[in-house]
């Protein structure tokens, strides 16, 4: 499906021709920060990150005279609530056998109105100016959301989380990019063999940069067993992969504590073994429950 790299409007509310209830998305990070679709919320002072998710939403509400659908991701809470906010500035939560449909069709629309790639943009555009955690939040938030809408091997969800690894590598966060580009790695070894050995080079980048011994240790012999498979299936082509295995084994074998790498590429072009959950954003959210009172609001509570 063809994305525009701009959103639909300049209030990035929905296409009037979408069909009805389509999904709004909202995130809220660990640190607070608060996303509602692919945008970084200003939370003025001492604001609760529901309060402002809600009154972000109410307004699409009012601005379409109809419910509107949201599903929130709240990581503090670890939890998944799904809401259904009306133009009056009420909510309801809902189970989750009560929201939208899922499948392909609802999925297009979904992103037919807020194109991920223009989300993909409004990073890009955060980490030129070197607003790093600002870019991250907003990288969070996508890999998130299309991971839980789309599946953790689907091509957009892979690209997201290997953007975000790119700007935690840019934020000196090396463990959480080593994690998440790993991640990336380990994917791509299982599904598509003939493009791992890039995001293999992008992890060990990340990988190169660690401190800590164990994790040194733990995720260097699982870089040794990609490479190593990589080279026995003949898909190092380039000499700078060959240099970043040796590098590895290298440095597992003197147990060296630091190794200086190559800075990783940009993790995609929008920026120019069984599998097992790695990043700590993948730890398993909570169903959603009737009734999560965070997200609940009786007419008339809009601050909007």
């Amino acid at each position: 499906m063809p994305h525009s790299l701009t959103p639909r409007d300049q209030g990035n509310l929905p296409v009037l021709s979408a069909p009805p209830l389509i999904r709004l998305d909202a995130y809220v990070a660990e640190d607070g920060s608060t996303v509602v679709n692919g945008h970084l919320l200003e939370m003025g002072g001492m604001r609760p990150a529901n309060e402002a998710i809600l009154d972000a939403i109410a307004m699409f509400a009012r601005t379409l005279g109809a419910p509107v659908a949201a599903t929130v991701i709240d990581r503090p809470a670890q939890q998944v609530a799904r809401l259904r906010v009306f133009p009056d500035g009420s909510s309801r939560t809902i189970a989750e056998e009560e929201d939208l449909p899922p499948g392909r069709e609802r999925t297009a629309a979904e992103e037919e109105a807020f194109p991920p790639l223009a989300r993909v943009e409004r990073i890009i555009q955060h980490a030129q100016r070197e607003e790093l955690h600002a870019a991250f939040v907003l990288a969070s938030a996508l890999r998130e959301h299309l991971t839980l809408r789309r599946g953790a091997e689907d091509e957009l969800s892979l690209e997201a989380r290997a953007i975000e690894a790119y700007i935690a590598y840019l934020r000196g966060e090396y463990m959480i990019s080593t994690v998440l580009a790993l991640t990336v790695a380990r994917i791509r070894c299982r599904t598509d063999l003939n493009r791992a050995a890039p995001e293999v080079a992008r992890a060990t980048a990340a990988w190169q940069r660690l401190w800590d011994e164990g994790q040194v240790a733990t995720r260097g012999q699982e870089l040794l067993r990609m490479w190593e498979r990589l080279s026995a299936e003949g898909l190092l082509h380039e000499p700078s992969h060959h240099a970043m295995a040796e590098a590895v084994r290298t440095r597992l074998e003197r147990g060296s504590r630091y190794v200086e790498g190559p800075a990783p590429a940009p993790a995609a072009a929008a920026l120019a073994a069984a599998p097992e959950p790695a990043a700590p954003e993948d730890r398993p959210l909570k169903p959603t429950r009737r009734g999560l009172r965070r997200f609940t609001r009786r007419p008339g509570r809009s601050g909007g």
